[in-house]
């Protein structure tokens, strides 16, 4: 079967919180794909890991030191892909975070403001300037990683949930609003990724214990499951789909 449908040859990519995780998945499922790709994290050693594997595979890697908390930082990011590579084709919004557990009502603001900042405002920031390139370009792809928590509540992590709960609403307005220029914006909502980000969560056994309860599948998604259904959206194979939200959740059913 001919499968370059899901090519992204001649295709530049961003994708934040590149560095490890679902998003080096991802950034690695896209060179794979073709993709020439710039990857943003903090820390500048950890990028430049990725990158080598990126051009291990003959494809070009940009790597840019990058706080999404900092509007300055998604300039400069946005700023350095246009220099090297002339345009964006697909953006990833991923970096995330979730610095504390515990009920709503005892969360500190400054936690709740960290949170929204860093899960929301970095998307809506970056969505800002990648979105503008892009209809201009009058083609592209955004891709946020939100999170099956925006749809229904986890205990314990209600300020992230609220966070990509927003995620949700902010893909679906800029589908409404980009679709014309042919630009077109979807969300992946996984559960539980075997990432370290939440390995607080698929290493507590009797969480799982209660987690697989719920779960035809019976696991946890890994990242390169969560960075093929990337490659789906930012491919040809999706053409014609905008606005939605793809929960992978292994068919939980609360």
């Amino acid at each position: 079967m001919d499968c370059s449908f899901l090519s992204l040859e001649e295709k530049v990519a961003i994708v934040t919180g590149g560095s490890r995780g679902i998003g080096k998945a991802i950034a690695l499922a896209f060179a794979d794909a073709g993709a020439d790709v710039a990857i943003a994290s903090r820390k500048l050693p950890d990028l430049e890991k990725v990158a080598e594997e990126i051009e291990a595979m003959g494809r070009k890697a940009l790597c840019v030191p990058t706080h999404t908390r900092k509007v300055e930082d998604l300039r400069n990011l946005v700023s350095k892909v246009v220099s090297e590579f002339g345009r964006i084709d697909v953006l990833v919004n991923n970096a995330a975070t979730n610095p504390a557990m515990g009920p709503i009502v005892d969360t500190e603001e400054s936690v709740y403001d960290h949170i929204m900042e860093t899960n929301l405002k970095g998307y809506f920031v970056m969505s800002q300037l990648v979105g503008k390139i892009m209809r201009d370009q009058k083609s592209g792809v955004i891709i946020n990683v939100s999170s099956a928590g925006g749809l229904s509540p986890a205990e314990g992590l209600g300020p992230y949930c609220i966070s990509k709960a927003g995620i949700n609403m902010l893909t679906k307005a800029l589908a409404l609003e980009l679709g014309p220029y042919n630009v077109r914006v979807n969300a992946i909502a996984p559960r539980i990724v075997k990432t370290d980000f939440s390995k607080a969560l698929w290493t507590n056994e009797k969480l799982m214990e209660m987690e697989y309860k719920f779960t035809p599948l019976k696991c946890v998604a890994t990242p390169e499951e969560i960075a093929q259904t990337a490659l789906y959206l930012a491919s040809r194979a999706t053409n014609y789909m905008t606005g939605h939200i793809l929960v992978l959740n292994g068919g939980a059913f609360f």
